[in-house]
């Protein structure tokens, strides 16, 4: 873990600050900037499993910052470093988070103080459904009140586990499958929400690099095409993020950060190659194709074109923040910047963008799987074919005329494959995610190029949730 300067404020506090600094721009009704800002309610639970032979007593957390739209939402994460500090900042982000990429939910968030590494599978499960239990007993685990996702150190399994925990509790519930999100396909979770983060994440890069006058900002030219790339944390997010934009956008990620040390390639680091060395062998070290250096946050500090936090908060904090190099970076993490390192970055020129809207490919995905879970239907099931039939007709016409004018005009080999083919699930989910990022980025651009006291993308962000979430109280009378 990083040593905080002691002059750096928490990362709640973090988070309060860069909301502050939102208001203060905003003309909010007396006493609502206040409503907004505090959490509604944090639940402290714990409980005790019998585990190899004696009893182990858990302390875990639910906050809920705002209820202006209800579910509530928000990931369950596995970590010793939980505390009741972290899930309310991480709730309030949440909060922010839905409402700038319009998904009609409040912001939520839960912990649980346990090293998922040092328990059994099985063992694991008897935690989670405990933690299960004691949330939905509380109408803390709900498809209608209340429904988390995963997070850091959770994943489709523990989904699986509480949205069984649920049902066992909820016999009749026609849709306890929508109590939680990030389950796996086959048990009520949608195609492409593994992904859904880190995918976001290059959503969000695209539409960034779509504006040249943003380009520009960042001190870059061009398009994503040959961008020197630095992502901290190979973990769900920072792996598909640093993949896709590999693969699918050209850039060339050149340093990988880790717990155990960085690795540092100016001529470029397969991500999958390291991803399989980090499964197998637990860390970077002594991985052959990369130098390896013990100290990893100094490769936070190195040259690129893009810099990508995917771990930990306050990872960029006031210690470092004035030798960091990149002119761009996104925070594919919650909070990897601090409050002050914020504003040491803005008057170096650095253009961030933030977390509220960058990360929120993940909870846009869960958005797509609870209406699935209550429709009762999969994307897709309805319309695919009949969309095919339809391209069919056009193909035909197509190959008549193709027939008629022979070699003066013809189609390319492989349109009538993929034009005949229908949306599935995946590209469905993909195109809807895809849609949700642009649309944040302009109504954030929006007020980062069309107010003057507007300086940075996160005071855009904030100032455009604020306002919806304003919206929505005035709506219920508040």
């Amino acid at each position: 873990m990083n040593v905080m300067p002691q002059n750096e404020p928490t990362f709640r506090e973090s988070v309060d600050i860069m909301y502050n600094r939102a208001v203060a721009l905003m003309d909010l009704p007396p006493g609502l900037e206040e409503k907004i800002r505090v959490c509604n309610a944090t639940y402290t639970v714990r409980f005790g499993v019998r585990l190899r032979g004696k009893v182990e007593t858990f302390t875990g957390y639910r906050s809920v910052h705002s209820e202006h739209m209800e579910p509530v939402k928000g990931g369950i994460r596995y970590a010793l470093a939980v505390d009741q500090d972290e899930v309310e900042a991480l709730a309030a982000l949440m909060t922010y988070k839905c409402a700038l990429v319009e998904t009609p939910f409040g912001g939520s968030k839960g912990g649980l103080c346990v090293d998922p590494t040092k328990w059994e599978e099985h063992e694991l499960e008897q935690i989670t459904r405990r933690f299960a239990y004691e949330l939905a007993k509380r109408d803390l685990i709900n498809p209608s009140q209340n429904v988390p996702a995963p997070d850091m150190g959770t994943g489709e399994r523990e989904m699986a586990w509480i949205a069984d925990q649920y049902r066992r509790m909820n016999t009749t519930d026609i849709n306890a499958a929508a109590c939680v999100t990030g389950k796996p396909p086959h048990a009520g979770g949608i195609q492409g929400r593994v992904e859904a983060t880190g995918r976001g994440v290059e959503y969000a890069l695209r539409e960034f690099f779509r504006e040249p006058e943003d380009v520009k900002k960042a001190g870059l030219s061009g398009s994503l095409d040959g961008k020197r790339v630095i992502v901290q944390g190979l973990g769900n997010v920072g792996y598909h993020a640093a993949k896709f934009l590999s693969e699918e956008d050209g850039c060339k990620v050149i340093g990988i950060i880790e717990r155990d040390g960085a690795l540092l390639n100016e001529a470029g680091i397969d991500v999958e190659t390291v991803r399989q060395w980090i499964m197998k062998h637990g860390g970077v070290s002594n991985y052959p194709d990369a130098t390896h250096h013990a100290d990893g946050n100094k490769v936070l500090e190195a040259d690129c074109d893009i810099l990508i936090p995917a771990a930990l908060e306050g990872v960029i904090n006031l210690q470092n923040a004035p030798r960091i190099k990149a002119p761009l970076i996104i925070e594919a993490a919650n909070g990897p910047v601090t409050a002050g390192a914020d504003d040491v970055l803005r008057e170096k020129g650095t253009v961030i963008i933030p977390d509220l809207y960058a990360n929120a490919g993940g909870v846009t995905v869960s958005y797509f799987e609870w209406v699935k879970n209550l429709s009762h239907i999969r994307f897709g099931r309805m319309q695919r074919r009949q969309e095919e039939a339809r391209h069919e007709l056009i193909v035909r016409e197509l190959e008549r005329l193709d027939d008629k004018m022979g070699d003066a005009w013809s189609m390319s080999p492989d349109f009538k494959r993929k034009y005949m083919r229908g949306a599935d699930e995946l590209e469905l989910v993909r195109s809807g995610l895809d849609d949700t990022m642009r649309t944040a980025f302009q109504a954030m651009r929006e007020k980062w190029h069309g107010r003057s006291d507007v300086n940075d993308l996160r005071t855009a962000g904030f100032i455009t949730a604020i306002e919806r979430v304003a919206k929505s109280y005035a709506a219920k009378g508040l």
